[in-house]
């Protein structure tokens, strides 16, 4: 599990175990650094499934890129040299169609590369979590206003998007994309606003037409689902409920 200490690998460590999976953690702090290198070959050998979900530290245009490029490629090549038979991915919804975002592209090379690398593979494609609601805001906050494009989202509590990703490094590769998403979809200003609502943030919010999502224009279903995605249970408004 290639970031396997953060918010959704250590949900999967902990469901992958529990069902009686050999689930290893992967990550810096665990002595093994993709960037570098560093611990790669010993914590695949005898691994069938590899499953990455790890983030770059930072989300300035050049540092995102190199980090997925340079991450993704020395950890394909390690698992190539491991026999690993199943690489797991976990990217984002609305990949494909955010490309003026720095983040977005960085995102979509490290999807190339793993389509071209030979290893059979499945890219689990979510939408944005419960939990990026206020980080979203802080993106986009001018003052005491936050300032959103228009457009739909449909977001997903972070348990399920584990859930979602368990089920399918279990399972055959699928050689393509998989998506998953919440059960409700709302305007992206609604969205914000009831999660700052529940922690009681006094941010203004408005929609305005010259705000871009991560450096990139939104259509209004830029960030929303297909027709064949897995939808998921959970509602944000029970979420939040849960967190007072």
């Amino acid at each position: 599990m290639i970031g396997g200490t953060g918010l959704i690998g250590s949900k999967l460590v902990g469901k992958l175990t529990e069902h009686g999976h050999e689930a290893v953690a992967a990550a810096p702090n665990t002595g093994v650094n993709t960037l570098t290198g560093e611990g790669l070959a010993e914590v695949l050998e005898g691994a069938s499934v590899v499953v990455d979900v790890s983030n770059s530290p930072s989300f300035e245009d050049e540092a995102v890129m190199d980090f997925f490029r340079t991450s993704t490629t020395n950890l394909l090549k390690a698992e190539a040299e491991a026999g690993v038979t199943h690489h797991v991915a976990l990217s984002v919804v609305g990949t494909e169609r955010l490309q003026e975002s720095g983040y977005f592209r960085a995102k979509q090379a490290q999807e190339e590369l793993i389509k071209d690398s030979g290893i059979p593979y499945s890219i689990v494609h979510a939408t944005q979590f419960f939990e990026f609601a206020k980080g979203l805001a802080d993106g986009v906050t001018d003052g005491d206003t936050v300032r959103l494009p228009a457009g739909k989202i449909q977001p997903i509590v972070s348990d399920d998007v584990a859930a979602a990703v368990g089920r399918t490094a279990v399972g055959p590769p699928v050689n393509g994309v998989v998506e998953v998403a919440g059960p409700e979809a709302f305007e992206l200003e609604d969205f914000i606003r009831m999660g700052l609502a529940a922690k009681n943030d006094p941010r203004k919010i408005v929609t305005d037409p010259k705000a871009t999502y991560w450096g990139a224009e939104l259509q209004e279903t830029t960030l929303l689902p297909g027709p064949d995605a897995h939808i998921a249970e959970t509602k944000f408004a029970d979420w939040l409920a849960q967190q007072q």
